[in-house]
């Protein structure tokens, strides 16, 4: 079936699908409360977002003015989103894990009126900082907190009301509004890591993230029989635009996972079709396998061994129309023995599932495929909407992340880097022209800072990073260097390499100053003998541990370290390590200190 009606801006995708299912019975959407699951109709979620919608325009936002929204995800959110795009307004959508200093720059460089909050503890945030940013006029909490003793902070319920008495005197307001969003106009403002240490605002309007949802449908099918379960943050550009606005515009059912940790049980309660995610969860779910075939009995490890095997076989003889009688009979008895219990802890139902937000390990997908549950994989930035190119359920490659979606280009550039240009390129970063200039150039070409090139199927494999910028397994950005440089203040530290690309965390390596440790171990009377000794101390692991908490209290979770390793020497130019302007050479580092590195990520799930 696909995309429901057709239509150019994401309001108009709204009300043309709440339209089409105003009668239906099953709801447009599933949140857990109070240990069970509860429904929201199409009907439903459209009034909500018109109330809510005119209750803003009561609090007087209008057409380009800014809207924060700052929540886990939860039909509200979708409320907030909707209510500010009715109006012409643009949403800018704030990870709720931020620090409030954090929080302040984006609140301020954006210009926000209104800032939209989840709950008590992100409104406390924003009150720590309100002085500070200027423009801010309103708070808006979702829950139904106690809001009397602050000025102008309102809860959800009650812009409702204010924009159902609205709706009383001027019927036709929404309708107004509404008619003025045009396709070139701004929908939001994502702010995304780059390689200083503010974050940029990416600008994308309606027609950038329309163009993307028709160019990811026409190639992978979704229908309104599909039920998607959704636990990426919805301010992430990947689950904006595929779990929510693709999952819309084709009247699909959404269902909220309590969090990432409940995915399990949620797939299982949900019973999903299709599930956006990003490689982590993949890692988890084969972790765990792993870990319960190795403690199996000998004979059970020796089944599900074959199993495997049987299964790869049975995939590649597929791709060849060449399966024959025996690997049928041998692949029913696997998918009985082993497969269709391991596909019964995603729910039963899974069509597939779309990875994204950072590269897919080719022996997972493999993996996945044997059980016959597929992975379909792309790629792309937040610039660009922000699919670029996606493997398709009938034309896919592992450690690929597959073809450029329909309307958009690819090309590599001479010194390898990926090129796009189409429909679903930004508009430029927000208050910053130079920053714009630097990524998008005068034909309409965004640089990726990526490397790649084409196999001989038309198959994009990325092969390098261009910039130093980190993509965890969870799909965040994280830029290394402005952090390196923040730890890099402590007394005790001299040299600091982050590590964390495509890992579930961040680690580091660290080279002590070995005169500040000298000077520790002296004065508390620790005994030593070589600098070696001084890295071996527990006392002074501790130092510096306490250190890195103390420099690092402002940051996101994601940023974080959680475990680092203190090497015994320096690294030297001498050795390859570093470059004759200091810079790190990260490929030889991690290479080199390998077994130290994978030690630090050992055991963790």
């Amino acid at each position: 079936m696909g995309i429901v009606k057709p239509f150019s801006t994401i309001t108009e995708m709204f009300v043309n699908v709440t339209d089409t299912f105003i009668n239906d019975s099953r709801p447009m959407y599933r949140y857990k409360k109070d240990g069970e699951y509860h429904d929201l109709s199409f009907k439903r979620m459209r009034e909500w977002v018109e109330e809510f919608a005119a209750g803003l325009t009561s609090l007087g936002l209008a057409k380009d003015d800014k809207l924060a929204i700052i929540s886990e995800n939860r039909p509200e959110w979708v409320v907030a989103d909707i209510g500010t795009l009715y109006l012409g307004a643009v949403d800018v959508p704030i990870y709720p894990t931020l620090t409030a200093k954090q929080e302040e720059f984006i609140l301020n460089d954006s210009g926000t009126k209104i800032a939209v909050v989840s709950n008590q503890y992100q409104l406390n945030k924003i009150l720590k900082v309100r002085d500070e940013i200027r423009t801010l006029e309103h708070i808006i909490v979702m829950n139904d907190i106690n809001v009397s003793g602050e000025k102008n902070v309102h809860t959800m319920s009650s812009v409702c009301e204010q924009g159902k008495k609205y709706l009383e005197k001027d019927p036709d307001l929404l309708k107004k509004s509404r008619a003025d969003v045009k396709p070139d106009d701004l929908l939001t403002i994502i702010y995304t890591s780059g390689t200083t240490g503010n974050p940029k605002g990416v600008m994308l309007t309606h027609n950038n993230l329309v163009s993307n949802i028709i160019g990811t449908t026409s190639i992978i099918e979704i229908s309104s029989k599909d039920e998607l379960l959704s636990f990426l943050p919805l301010c992430h550009s990947f689950e904006r635009m595929a779990g929510y606005y693709t999952a819309m515009a084709c009247g699909c059912t959404v269902a909220y996972a309590e969090s990432i940790d409940t995915v399990r049980d949620n797939l299982l309660e949900i019973r999903p079709t299709i599930v956006t995610t990003v490689p982590r969860l993949f890692e988890r779910i084969y972790s765990r396998v792993k870990q319960q075939v190795e403690s199996s009995p000998p004979a059970r490890q020796k089944i599900f061994n074959w199993a495997i095997d049987v299964g790869k076989r049975y995939i590649e003889a597929s791709k060849q129309n060449r399966t024959g009688i025996v690997l049928k009979g041998q692949h029913a008895l696997a998918d009985k023995l082993v497969f269709s219990k391991l596909k019964e802890r995603t729910g039963g139902r899974i069509r597939f599932f779309v990875s994204g937000g950072a590269a897919l390990a080719r022996e997972l997908g493999e993996f996945f495929e044997a059980l016959g549950i597929i992975i379909v994989e792309g790629y792309g930035l937040t610039e660009t909407s922000p699919v670029i190119t996606a493997n398709r359920l009938d034309d896919y490659k592992f450690g690929s992340v597959g073809k450029p979606i329909t309307g958009v280009e690819v090309k590599i550039a001479q010194d390898g880097e990926i090129l796009a240009r189409g429909p679903n390129i930004m508009k430029g970063y927000y208050n910053n022209k130079k920053a714009t200039e630097e990524t998008i150039d005068k034909d309409g070409w965004l640089h990726t800072g990526d490397i790649g090139v084409f196999d001989a199927e038309g198959h994009l494999m990325i092969t390098d990073r261009k910039k130093h910028l980190f993509v965890s397994s969870g799909g965040k950005n994280i830029a290394p260097q402005p952090l390196e440089n923040l730890f890099l203040q402590s007394k005790y530290i001299d040299q600091f390499v982050l590590i964390g690309d495509k890992r579930m965390f961040l680690s580091a390596l660290i080279v002590p100053d070995y005169d500040a440790l000298k000077e520790y171990a002296d004065s508390n009377k620790l005994p030593y003998k070589t600098k070696e000794d001084l890295t071996k101390i527990p006392e002074v692991h501790k130092l510096i541990d306490e250190d890195i908490r103390r420099l690092q209290k402002d940051l996101a979770n994601y940023e974080r370290v959680r475990r680092f390793a203190i090497l015994e020497k320096p690294l030297s130019i001498e050795d390859g390590e570093i470059t004759p302007t200091m810079k790190v050479r990260r490929k030889v580092v991690e290479e080199r200190y390998r077994n130290l590195i994978e030690g630090m990520y050992r055991g963790v799930n």
